[in-house]
């Protein structure tokens, strides 16, 4: 064969080009997720150092990491987007993407784990498992990626290696296994000892860690490391037969069995595999690196990824293969001054290359790939062609958004899209001279393409543009971001909570249109029920009537119409959710009735029906985790339950107790200033969106009154 050549993997023949970079099977696809201020950011920086991708090492505090690029991330040290890139290690290929870890910019994690096959969750020696922490393990369970976890910050005063240990097996579930422990603590960290091959390794500092020695371990390390790697040994053989027989059979394991062990049960999602170090002082990372070659999964080593037919709905599966046909999921999309606008993707099957066309399922459209590119953060490769398994980016390509599936239109498959995390905050937004009103437009509409949590509506009320997002920081930045990239003048109101709607009871509603319009006549009647659903669950539409009293296209004008209905609510503009829609008769009349009339009729049928199921407004509840020195303890509780916040429990973490409650988000604005005004400035905290619950009585009637 010349442009393919069979290889064998997950014990089937599949095919592979010649002109990959490296072998499907050494591919890692990988993210880096945590909590902000772990490190994540200075560790990939770190693993782009050392795997010779940039010459020079970056640090946040300088604002010159390669990583975090745009302007404001820069300027405040955080991550705000997430940042992918592509760099070879030991003749392995890690596509690797920096996640953000600040809670407001979540959907970008979300969509992230959605197209990786593998994570490093960073976590700080210091300050351990944290409320954002806890979140993004759970994005990455949700889509079943395997992970291994690094202890960063090991350096630090205060630093403890087995209480985050403790903290990830008791607040994430997880099954932490130590591959290594450190040589020393705080300011006297050496180095680590690993435990699979049972040496000590350090790093040299006057080549920024790029030398590493390998050791004996030191006398007064011998009795730790010996059981440290016993539980690794045992907790590995607790899920794999066979290091089980192999340690049964010869009382020990040589480090290649015990690493195929490790490999499997990370693999299966059974174990995770915790290593330490501190990356600002270059310590730990180049094992790091050693630890996603050789655990992490490859495209071969996970399932294959499941759509269904565009057209039939049956379940299509599509493996890891450069001669199946093409299945690729856009994940993210971007604007370039230069380029335009930018989509990245994940191969699952097939090949995608320059100048082909592909079929896009939701839009029923064909396009033709212009542009096709390897990305490094804010820079970009030209190549000519992408394979199965592997990250990149096209341009060129119209009516694309994120979720679309591109496929071969002979052999069309949707794949799963991403679901995204409601709004919670919104702000108004309008331009300040009629010149700047289609220059608003357009940099709303591309912030929108590219974040699915900014959402953008026109209130029918007050006639006011409205922007929503995650949170006071996401809708700072989409501000900054208009005035300083778009180049828009605007005038943009205070942030106020998204509420919701929801109802409490059953509700029936009918509603009978009838009209003459444009001197046609319109007939439609529709009946429709509603009923509550769990909190967290959305809303869900179903037409318990047949196709021959209802037919086509009159059901899409009905479903139409009762999801404009939900969009605006009953009791005020916010929308409605978690609520169950049933049609449950209709009236049609053969000649008369039209797909204005339907949808029509369906709006004002469910308004009907919601009013009569006693709506109520809902409000968005946060997580909020404060850190604080025992001695403002009461002022600080005292001050959450006048924010109507509920104290769930108080944990300590060395000197300080860590307070974990609950309180709407109407009750925190401004309460940065707050807390540092309760404690002097020695507090710090965090919060992120829960759930939604329902507002009390007395103060619904005030949000309804003015």
């Amino acid at each position: 064969m010349d442009s393919k050549q069979k290889s064998k993997g997950s014990g089937e023949n599949r095919v592979e080009a010649v002109g990959r970079d490296r072998l499907l099977s050494n591919v890692r696809n990988i993210g880096i997720i945590a909590h902000i201020d772990a490190g994540k950011t200075t560790t990939s920086e770190r693993i782009l150092f050392y795997a010779g991708r940039v010459h020079k090492l970056g640090e946040v505090h300088d604002g010159n990491t390669v990583m975090d690029w745009m302007i404001q991330e820069k300027e405040r040290g955080i991550t705000i987007t997430s940042a992918a890139t592509t760099c070879y290690w030991k003749e392995h290929q890690i596509n690797l993407i920096d996640t953000p870890g600040h809670v407001d910019f979540t959907a970008e994690v979300e969509r992230s784990l959605r197209v990786l096959d593998g994570a490093v969750g960073v976590f700080c020696g210091v300050g351990g498992v944290q409320p954002q922490s806890e979140t993004v393990w759970r994005q990455a369970s949700r889509y079943r990626v395997p992970r291994i976890a690094f202890i960063n910050k090991m350096d630090r005063m205060g630093a403890d290696f087995w209480r985050v240990i403790t903290e990830m097996r008791e607040r994430l579930g997880a099954n932490a296994v130590p591959l290594q422990i450190p040589w020393g603590a705080e300011e006297a960290l050496q180095g680590v000892i690993d435990l699979v091959n049972m040496e000590a390794v350090t790093f040299d500092e006057q080549t920024q860690g790029t030398e590493m020695n390998r050791v004996a371990i030191p006398d007064e390390m011998r009795a730790a490391a010996e059981a440290a790697r016993a539980e690794l040994v045992e907790k590995v053989a607790e899920k794999d037969e066979t290091v089980l027989e192999t340690y049964l059979e010869q009382g020990d394991l040589s480090a290649d069995v015990l690493k195929a062990g490790i490999r499997r049960v990370v693999i299966a999602n059974e174990i995770t595999p915790v290593l330490c170090g501190s990356s600002l002082k270059n310590k730990g990372v180049q094992p790091l690196l050693d630890a996603i070659a050789d655990f992490l999964p490859s495209p071969l080593d996970v399932p294959p990824t499941e759509g269904h037919h565009p057209k039939t709905g049956a379940v299509v599966n599509r493996k890891a293969d450069d001669a199946a046909p093409l299945s690729a999921l856009v994940f993210k999309l971007m604007t370039d001054p230069y380029v335009g606008r930018i989509a990245y993707l994940r191969i699952y099957s097939g090949v995608l290359k320059k100048g082909h066309n592909v079929f896009n399922p939701r839009s029923r459209q064909r396009d033709r790939i212009m542009g096709l590119m390897r990305v490094h953060a804010d820079s970009r490769e030209d190549i000519e062609c992408l394979y199965s398994g592997e990250i990149g980016a096209i341009s060129g390509i119209k009516g694309v958004t994120t979720g679309d599936t591109l496929c071969a239109e002979n052999d069309p498959v949707e794949l799963m899209r991403i679901r995204f995390p409601e709004p919670v905050m919104f702000m108004a937004v309008e331009p300040k001279t009629r010149a700047d009103k289609e220059k608003l437009t357009t940099a709303l509409q591309s912030m929108a393409d590219e974040d699915p949590t900014c959402i953008v509506k026109l209130d029918s009320e007050t006639g006011q543009t409205v922007i929503s997002g995650m949170g006071e920081l996401h809708l700072e930045i989409l501000k900054d971001r208009m005035f300083r990239e778009f180049k828009v003048a605007a005038n943009t109101g205070r942030p106020m909570v998204a509420y919701q709607e929801s109802v409490t009871e059953m509700g029936k509603g009918t509603h009978l249109f009838d009209r003459d319009l444009g001197g046609q006549r319109h007939v439609a009647g529709i009946t429709v029920t509603v009923s509550p659903l769990k909190r967290g669950t959305g809303n869900e539409i179903k037409l318990d009537v047949t196709t021959r009293g209802l037919p086509e296209p009159y059901r899409a004008s009905v479903e139409s119409g009762l999801r404009d209905g939900l969009m605006t609510g009953v009791l005020s503009p916010y929308a409605v959710t978690d609520t169950l829609i049933r049609v449950t008769d209709v009236v049609l009349d053969e000649e008369f009735s039209t797909e204005v009339a339907f949808r029509t009729a369906a709006t004002m049928a469910l308004r009907e029906a919601v009013m009569a199921a006693k709506p109520v407004m809902l409000e968005p509840i946060m997580a909020l985790e404060i850190v604080t020195p025992a001695e403002y303890m009461g002022e600080v509780l005292g001050d959450v339950s006048s924010r109507r916040g509920k104290v769930n429990d108080m944990t300590a973490k060395g000197d300080l107790q860590a307070v974990h409650a609950t309180v709407p988000l109407a009750a925190l604005f401004g309460y940065s200033t707050a807390i540092r005004s309760l404690t002097r400035g020695r507090a710090s905290y965090t919060m992120e969106p829960v759930q939604f619950d329902i507002v009390p009585e007395t103060l619904q009637k005030e949000l309804l009154n003015r």
